[in-house]
């Protein structure tokens, strides 16, 4: 009676060994093996998405120092390869398309005298 305990304790554990493998270990290596893919498969001119937010373009891509530039329109900044989230695909826009509005000013205009409003309608 004593064995039949044991044996099936041994088996308890050997089945939560397996659905762990099966449930947690398996897809969370199948998703690393598919983050590297993407990283190695990096090139100039690949439209990217930051852990940031940051869209922009890679410039270059450096394996030895793990590192990526990207042009963010005309500003080149230095990134770790660990730091890129996804690559947009091709047909893809890399940023989202909004129609901007007269709303949409971050400020008034004016000549930048905030003293005598009344003077810049006479003008």
């Amino acid at each position: 009676m004593r064995i039949l305990g044991t044996i099936s304790t041994l088996l308890m554990i050997v089945i939560m060994f397996v659905f762990f493998y099966f449930f947690m270990m398996r897809p969370q290596k199948k998703q690393q093996q598919q983050r590297q893919e993407m990283l190695s498969g990096l090139k100039k001119g690949d439209k990217i998405v930051t852990i940031g937010g940051l869209h922009g373009v890679i410039d270059k891509v450096d394996r030895q120092s793990n590192t990526v530039d990207l042009d963010l329109d005309g500003i080149y900044l230095t990134f770790n390869l660990s730091a890129i989230r996804t690559v947009v695909p091709a047909g893809q826009p890399a940023e989202p398309t909004q129609a901007k509005t007269e709303d949409d000013k971050p400020y008034s205009e004016g000549d930048g005298d905030t003293t005598d409003d009344a003077d810049d309608k006479n003008k």
